[in-house]
């Protein structure tokens, strides 16, 4: 019987599956690849500095400013790892120091618009947070009597706080009901839920099926959202926002076309709350915001928002992701299909190609592979780079495997090969050789599957992949054990046949070696010239 080799995992592969990941909104499964990927090579500034997007998005930002720093440790000038440094200050509420990176990246990246966002955002932040220069008249007439009468009241106070003891210095009031309502907007029921659910004892006293206490779950999120209503306290004041809300109310009396742009912006807000709820193991949160925002966007016209068609299919989407998370399969299967038959029915092909690239997912994470391959299958004329087209080959062909068809298994990794040559990706070309390598080892294709062995061993020797060098070799030592037997099988001599290979493999490298002095040869001539 053949011995199977399990799938070779490289640096370049986890940073691949972690940048796929990460686009598609799955911050928390991108940071295990990013971790993964730094195992194997500690340090990598561009891995940290990916590691520390994914860190912002999760919202542990004392994580995502270390992998910041780090990736800038040896190359100050390091653009990725500048603009994650100003990207965590900012979420810290450091805008002054986050304005100081953007404008560095800005010097030396001018072509690079976030940082120009960055600085924009940055210094909108600090002007509502102290105001604008502008905005503060100095006048020299008067007296300084009112800093005797300021210094009087601010006595009697001190007086009065100690007479009473109403405060000590380890507690802080509590915010205005009203204040928070206006800060978190529609996240402040679902801080009053969670309060409300403290005082449920019995609730709180039990524990998950994974071990976790209810109480902890529910106390880290009150803290997470109020840690938001301080960010956007310090980020927009309520001062700030009333002012601007008045300002916005005069824009729409002026003039109505102003609307669309105010509801895509809180569209665009809201779409990022559901995913920061969906990465922060929320997805129960996320699918139930997403629905409420769907029932909403369907009730809105074309004129109030230009992109309602697309956004409605995004949001299908993102419920079945959700769904997906939660476990519920078929829910999300659903949702997924939903999404196709409406893109279908308003010809958004940028829809169609994802709605069946998740439902092509939803059916192989199930282990139902032949539905898997159908769908992903009709994804393949809308595949737009050879990059996307290897790993949608790739994917198909793992899925054949599954289903021990290994010869469609070997076509499928031979086109995934021949498009990741197209695109000149040694990672993926390495992926497509094991992948065929594999198909052929389930096809007792010994000799072809040790040289294509040989091949992936070159790939991650080129790649310097010590992880994945160490994998083949075992692979290749269990093959070349099967090989010897099916000789032994057919009644040829396995030494003999080795002895073969091993001369064979001698005038292969002569004839090599022969090439490239004769490649060396002409290269000097042409150079003489």
């Amino acid at each position: 019987m053949a011995a199977e080799t399990p799938p070779v995992r490289t640096f370049p592969s986890f940073m691949t599956e972690g940048s796929l990941l990460f686009r598609r909104g799955e911050y928390g499964k991108a940071l295990g690849c990013f971790n993964n990927a730094l195992k194997l090579r500690a340090g990598d500034r561009d891995c940290l500095a990916a590691r520390s997007k994914c860190y912002l998005r999760l919202g542990d930002t004392d994580n995502s400013l270390k992998d910041a720093e780090a990736s800038l440790q040896n190359d100050k000038t390091f653009s990725k790892g500048l603009y994650q440094k100003a990207e965590a200050l900012y979420t810290m509420g450091d805008f002054e120091f986050a304005l100081v990176f953007y404008h560095r990246g800005y010097r030396l990246r001018p072509e690079l618009h976030k940082f120009k966002l960055g600085i924009e955002k940055s210094q909108e932040a600090i002007i509502n947070c102290i105001g604008a220069p502008s905005s503060v008249k100095l006048e020299s007439k008067g007296n300084l009597c009112f800093v005797s009468k300021q210094a009087e009241c601010k006595q009697k106070v001190q007086v009065k706080l100690a007479k009473n003891q109403k405060w000590t210095k380890n507690q802080k009031p509590g915010r205005n009901p009203k204040t928070e309502r206006e800060l978190l907007g529609e996240l402040y029921a679902d801080k009053a839920y969670l309060e409300k659910l403290l005082n449920d004892k019995d609730l709180m006293e039990s524990s998950t099926q994974q071990g976790m206490k209810v109480k902890d779950l529910v106390l880290g999120g009150i803290s997470y959202l109020e840690s938001r209503s301080e960010f956007w306290q310090q980020q927009k004041p309520i001062y700030a926002r009333v002012r601007e809300r008045k300002l916005r109310q005069q824009r729409w009396t002026r003039d109505k076309k102003q609307k669309p742009l105010e509801v895509g912006t809180y569209v665009e807000k809201i779409m990022e709350d559901i995913d920061m709820l969906l990465s922060g193991d929320s997805p129960a949160e996320s699918c139930k915001k997403a629905k409420r925002v769907l029932k909403k966007v369907q009730g809105w016209s074309e004129h109030e928002l230009p992109n309602r068609k697309e956004l409605i299919a995004d949001l299908y989407s993102r419920i079945g992701k959700a769904q997906l998370e939660m476990g519920q399969m078929e829910a999300a299967l659903q949702s997924h299909k939903r999404d196709l038959e409406f893109a279908r029915q308003h010809d958004l092909p940028d829809a169609v190609s994802r709605a069946l690239d998740n439902i092509g997912r939803v059916y192989a994470s199930t282990r139902r592979f032949q539905p898997a391959i159908d769908t992903w299958e009709k994804r393949i004329p809308m595949v737009k780079s050879n990059l996307e087209r290897t790993w949608l080959f790739h994917e198909i062909g793992r899925c054949y495997l599954e289903l021990d068809k290994a010869k469609a298994a070997q076509t499928y990794g031979q086109k995934s090969l021949q498009a990741a040559d197209e695109e000149g990706d040694a990672e993926w070309q390495l992926h497509a050789l094991i992948l065929v390598a594999q198909a052929q080892v389930r096809l007792k294709d010994y000799r072809p599957a040790i040289l294509t062995f040989e091949k992936a061993l070159d790939k991650a020797t080129l790649l310097h992949d010590e992880a994945a060098q160490k994998a083949i070799v075992i692979a290749l030592d269990e093959v070349s054990k099967s090989f010897m037997e099916q000789l032994s099988e057919r009644g040829e001599d396995p030494t003999a046949q080795s002895l073969k290979e091993d001369c064979s493999g001698a005038n292969t490298k002569v004839d090599s070696f022969e090439k490239d002095a004769e490649g060396e040869a002409g290269a000097g001539a042409r150079r003489g010239r």
